[in-house]
């Protein structure tokens, strides 16, 4: 059954109350003021529940996207700041199922997936993702790259992909076919991704730009929003490669690596493959 809620994955950046994207603004024609943003919740009367628990600062993450929200208009949000993997309380899974939009911050995605991948919470986010009509699940930075079931960890973003320098572990599970990573291109991490698809070929390599994202529908129609770009790589018909048989420290090599670019309003299926343009 495909899921009845949407997933909105972030590479981080968005445009939000703060200056790190006015030269952005200023260099790129396709920069639209809190356009990601925007798609969080389809009213603006929806109830937006923003989980801080990957950040070590979740003041700040109040004061940044409380002002962020307001400047949208969306009238009913608050902040959960879950900060440790206890047992959840009736009155947070209260909130949980009042709410239309869930929205993790950047920060640390193992803390977010520490905190929450045993959890009762986790699991009624993933019920509310199956069965709510236009329920939402979103994250920016590392609240993008946990909801995957595989999530990256670390890597040494270097010149060449060496065996051994990439940590993968359990993520949320919201996606079941994707790697996410994100600051993709600004943080040089081809390699990291290519490393993480290689190693696993039955899912996309997702690497999702600064003030970009992917908007998933049904588990698999997704569109591309923002001012940067989105790449997809695919090892699903890999040839070549040294993956399972490569010594520590050495390089990876691998042929027919396929690599998609989607930009603003650019769509794919996620389960067929199928590529539509702008």
């Amino acid at each position: 059954m495909n899921p009845k809620g949407r997933l909105l994955i972030i590479g981080g950046k968005e445009d939000r109350d703060d200056d790190e994207n006015r030269e952005m603004e200023k260099k790129n024609c396709n920069f639209s003021p809190h356009e990601i943003l925007k798609l969080l919740a389809q009213s603006k009367d929806d109830r937006i529940e923003v989980i801080t628990a990957a950040t070590s600062e979740p003041e700040s993450m109040h004061e940044m996207y409380g002002k962020t929200f307001s400047e949208i208009g969306y009238s009913n949000f608050d902040f959960l700041d879950i900060c440790d993997d206890r047992e959840h309380s009736d009155y947070q899974l209260k909130r949980i199922k009042a709410a239309k939009s869930i929205f993790f911050t950047g920060g640390d995605q193992e803390k977010i997936c520490d905190i929450l991948k045993h959890s009762v919470l986790k699991d009624l986010l993933i019920d509310k993702y199956i069965n709510e009509e236009g329920f939402t699940i979103a994250g920016t930075s590392a609240g993008a790259m946990c909801m995957p079931e595989i999530v990256i960890l670390e890597a040494i973003n270097g010149e060449a992909i060496l065996e051994n320098d990439i940590e993968l572990a359990p993520g949320l599970g919201f996606m079941d076919n994707c790697i996410v990573d994100t600051h993709f291109v600004h943080r040089a991490r081809f390699g990291r991704l290519a490393h993480a698809a290689i190693l696993h070929p039955e899912c996309w390599g997702i690497g999702l730009g600064e003030d970009t994202a992917l908007l998933i529908e049904e588990g698999r129609h997704a569109i591309c929003k923002g001012s940067g770009m989105v790449w997809l790589v695919n090892a699903e018909n890999i040839a070549q490669t040294n993956v399972k048989t490569v010594k520590k420290g050495t390089p990876v090599y691998v042929e027919n690596l396929k690599i998609h670019i989607l930009t603003d309003n650019c769509k794919i299926d996620l389960k067929k493959g199928t590529f539509k343009g702008q």
